[in-house]
């Protein structure tokens, strides 16, 4: 049954191509916004927490301050609506899931950048 559903989710799920990131780069997101019968376009700046999944339920967990107040969202990776990714910068962290970044503030919060 497991295999099944795999099957139908390869087949039928449109894959979008992105560049690569992962647990500590700072990328951003533009993704559209519908408001009745208006589209905008609207885009997501933050530092990657994780990635989880595989293949076509794939999603990843990106956080940013607003003020002093920390906002995560969570985008599964072949959303319709997600129009592009940039990589902003790519961070050198030794976790796959960083939540410890959550309680981190002020010059505790930075990621150490990779020069490539």
């Amino acid at each position: 049954m497991a295999d099944l559903v795999k099957f139908v989710q390869d087949e039928f799920v449109t894959k979008n191509e992105f560049p690569e990131f992962s647990a500590g780069d700072t990328i951003t997101v533009y993704y559209e916004i519908r408001e009745g019968d208006k589209k905008r376009t609207q885009f997501f700046r933050g530092t990657v927490i994780q990635r989880k999944g595989s293949g076509s339920s794939e999603t990843f967990t990106i956080r940013k301050m607003s003020g002093t107040v920390g906002v995560e969202r969570i985008f599964p990776i072949n959303l319709p609506a997600i129009q592009k990714i940039e990589v902003n910068k790519q961070g050198k962290v030794r976790r796959a899931r960083i939540y410890y970044f959550r309680e981190l503030t002020g010059k505790k919060a930075r990621i150490k950048e990779v020069r490539r």
